[in-house]
């Protein structure tokens, strides 16, 4: 299966992304691929997702297929990296800013990559608040090892982040000792119970005016306003949705100069003012330039 691309991709960028040293377990980077397993109705699949600058290869490897599952596959991987997506009005605004034009030719084509699943956003932020990286990723493998599904095939096993019923049935006791903190795991369970209800998804979201998408996701014990900022720009694509007070987001502003202290947001509100419309592709670009650039 190939998704042909109305706008292109900088396959290298995306793979280096997603592959940059943390201990992920939803996926694996092998070589120019990356291989994902999906959870289609009662049926789990695995495939192999290869990018280039002008398509996307699926190759199915493990679970029948149908085209409905296909469409289902192909509409994940669109979504999670924003194939669809033209960014020339963004590289505009970066172009004609003297502080961030370089970004253009250093992360040229790279997309926004999203996390489609909007219970595993929400899950992820909250394992990710108050820790650094390298802690979350180990936290999120023990839950995920714990209470996901899983397909061995050729010797590695691919594991699925874990349903909402699965994860609100896990005992408080269980997730301490894989040394999640005890209000971490009431939110967990509680966000979970929250989706296996039908009390939030991602479909009733959508259809809410911005305002009201924070006000429901705030209104749900664990997620502030920092957690779900993050879920609607991952998740929702939310181009408004600043996860303002982000460590990440901070640093790599004041390394910009944009900001003098971490107190002083007045430069961080002005900056954003002048991307509006992307600001959340500006926050992503601005996580990417902490990180050193790819050999080449």
């Amino acid at each position: 299966m190939e998704i042909a691309l109305n706008y292109s991709i900088n396959p290298e960028e995306l793979l280096w992304f997603l592959s940059r040293g943390y201990d992920e377990t939803i996926y694996k980077v092998e070589g120019k691929s990356i291989y994902r397993a999906f959870r289609i109705g009662h049926e789990k699949v695995l495939v192999k997702i290869t990018p280039y600058a002008w398509s996307v290869h699926i190759d199915w490897l493990v679970g029948t297929t149908n085209a409905d599952m296909a469409a289902c596959v192909k509409n994940f991987v669109t979504e999670w990296f924003d194939l669809d997506k033209d960014i020339s009005a963004f590289y505009h605004l970066l172009n004609i800013d003297p502080v961030f034009d370089y970004m253009v030719e250093a992360f040229n084509g790279l997309k926004l990559v999203g996390m489609p699943d909007l219970f595993e956003a929400l899950c992820w932020a909250i394992i990710g608040q108050q820790i650094n990286l390298s802690f979350a990723y180990k936290l999120k493998r023990r839950l995920v090892e714990k209470y996901g599904d899983f397909i061995d095939y050729e010797d590695n096993r691919y594991y699925l982040f874990p349903s909402p019923e699965g994860l609100m049935a896990a005992d408080p006791d269980a997730l301490r000792e894989m040394q999640f903190s005890g209000s971490k795991a009431r939110y967990l369970i509680n966000i979970a119970s929250a989706f296996a209800t039908g009390q939030i998804k991602k479909e009733m979201l959508i259809a809410l005016p911005a305002d009201e998408r924070i006000k429901l996701l705030t209104g749900l014990k664990g997620i502030g306003v920092w957690t779900a900022n993050y879920a609607l720009m991952k998740s929702l694509r939310d181009p408004a949705a600043i996860p303002y007070g982000d460590a990440g987001l901070i640093n790599a502003l004041l390394g910009h100069g944009v900001i003098p202290d971490k107190k002083e947001l007045q430069g961080m509100h002005a900056l954003f003012e002048r991307f509006k419309g992307w600001e959340a592709y500006l926050v992503f670009y601005l996580w990417r330039s902490l990180a050193a650039k790819p050999v080449e």
